[in-house]
């Protein structure tokens, strides 16, 4: 088996005053060489967003962008028509395609909004924009793995990648099959899990190849994403 930790101290980091933003892989004005992502993974940023503020509308092409809420109330719009105020539990699916042009806002003046926003590169370039979401209770992610996005699940991706969310509760353990020649990422949220008895606390990542189970066992309450990558 290879497990590659990728520990939260070692992120990039950005604060900006009404945005704090912790990268898994470079991102911005934080650029390693060493951490571009992992397979069709490009981005992982772990953002934290003051009240009344956010990104204002700018562009993206050629990216699938996925965004999960922690905490909070994000205000999104874009070029494909696609509104609304998301709060925890909801997912939001963005394939930029041939380009799109969005903005998110805390849609709170009192609260912080978090929320991990993720790039995954499509299989290829020029699809058409498009947008989607769907709200995933808390419920919905105890104690199991709960697929997310997939192309055939969820909120359905170009990529074929598989996103899976969990919550679990302390002692709790789940198991993931990887199949031959795939590889997998493992984002702690919250909390601290066991990876095939590595230990992991939030912010930390891993990147997972040549293993067929990946066992994942809350130490304590914990809340982590999954993806199974090509």
């Amino acid at each position: 088996m290879s497990l590659i930790l990728r520990p939260a101290r070692e992120r990039g980091h950005a604060h900006h005053g009404w945005l704090e933003s912790f990268h898994t892989f470079s991102f911005a004005d934080y650029y390693d060489p060493k951490h571009m992502g992992f397979r069709a993974l490009r981005v992982i940023n772990d953002d934290v967003i003051q009240p009344g503020t956010g990104f204002g509308t700018h562009g993206h092409r050629d990216m699938e962008i996925i965004s999960y809420v922690v905490r909070g109330a994000l205000a999104h719009e874009d070029t494909t028509g696609g509104k609304g105020v998301l709060r925890r539990g909801d997912v939001q699916y963005m394939s930029a395609g041939t380009g799109v042009r969005h903005s998110e806002y805390n849609a709170s003046a009192s609260e912080d909004v978090r929320l991990l926003q993720i790039w995954i590169l499509p299989p290829r370039q020029g699809l058409a924009p498009s947008y989607s979401q769907e709200t995933i209770p808390d419920t919905a992610k105890s104690n199991t793995l709960r697929l997310i996005a997939a192309p055939d699940g969820g909120l359905v991706t170009h990529r074929d990648v598989r996103v899976h969310a969990g919550l679990l509760e302390g002692g709790i353990a789940v198991t993931h099959r990887l199949e031959r020649g795939r590889g997998a990422w493992v984002q702690v949220v919250d909390g601290t899990i066991e990876v095939n008895g590595v230990t992991m606390t939030g912010g930390d990542g891993a990147a997972i190849e040549d293993v067929q189970d990946i066992v994942l066992t809350a130490v304590d309450r914990a809340e982590l994403l999954l993806f199974d990558l090509d």
